[in-house]
C-alpha cells in the first residue's frame, strides 16, 4: 500500500500526531500481508512473532479451553491484532488469531518492534499502542460487566453496521457471553 503511513497518521493523529515521515520510518520496520478467509494467523500453543494492524478485513482472538474456542476479541479495519500477551511476553499462550474474511495485515517482527522502541518516536508509537489495548481492553471488561449483551450488541452495530456479514454468528454470540440462540433472539429483536 502506497500510502500506508498516511493510514498510519490518520488513525493515529487523535492519540499521536506524529510527522508524516515517522510513519514512513514506521512502514518501513513491517510487511504488507494478505490473508484468507478463516486463516489462522497464529495457532493455540504457539508463540505470536509478529504485532499485527489491520488495514482492511476482520479476524478474532480466540481462547481454546476444554476443547472450545471462546472469542474474546472481534477486530475490524483499523484495530490492532494479535496475541498480544505473547508477543510481549514471548511464551505459548491458549489464543488463536483468525481472520474472519480476506484481510490485508500490516505485521512487524518482535525484533523490529523492539529496535523501533528504542528510538524517541518509536517509544510514542509504541506506547500509544500499548495504551490504546489497554483501553480497549478495560473498556470490553466494564462493558460486560455494566451492560447487557444487547446493549453491547446494540452498540456494536454502531460501530459496525456489517458485523453480520464480516463475522459468524458464533462468535459475535460468544464475544457477547451468550449461546448462538440466544444471540438470535436479540438480532430479532432488533430487527
Amino acid at each position: 500500500m502506497d500510502n500506508l503511513a498516511e493510514i498510519f497518521k490518520a488513525t493515529f493523529d487523535p492519540y499521536l500526531n506524529a510527522p508524516l515521515h515517522i510513519w514512513e520510518t514506521f512502514a518501513k520496520q513491517g510487511e504488507t500481508i494478505q490473508t484468507q478467509k478463516n486463516e489462522i494467523i497464529k495457532k493455540y500453543g504457539d508463540r505470536e512473532k509478529y504485532f499485527y494492524f489491520i488495514l482492511k478485513g476482520s479476524g478474532g482472538i480466540m481462547l481454546y479451553n476444554n476443547n472450545n474456542y471462546l472469542c474474546i476479541d472481534l477486530c475490524y479495519d483499523g484495530d490492532f491484532f494479535g496475541d498480544y500477551l505473547s508477543f510481549l511476553t514471548n511464551q505459548k499462550t491458549d489464543l488463536e488469531v483468525i481472520c474472519f474474511e480476506p484481510c490485508t495485515l500490516f505485521k512487524i517482527s518482535q525484533h523490529n518492534f523492539q529496535e523501533l522502541a528504542k528510538t524517541e518516536y518509536g517509544r510514542l508509537i509504541c506506547q500509544t499502542a500499548s495504551d490504546s489495548l489497554f483501553i480497549h481492553k478495560q473498556t470490553q471488561q466494564l462493558e460486560l460487566l455494566s451492560k447487557t449483551a444487547e446493549q453491547r450488541y446494540i452498540e456494536m452495530l454502531e460501530k459496525q453496521p456489517n458485523i453480520i456479514q464480516r463475522t459468524p454468528n458464533k462468535h459475535i454470540a460468544s464475544y457477547l457471553g451468550i449461546t448462538p440462540e440466544s444471540f438470535s433472539r436479540i438480532r430479532k429483536k432488533i430487527a
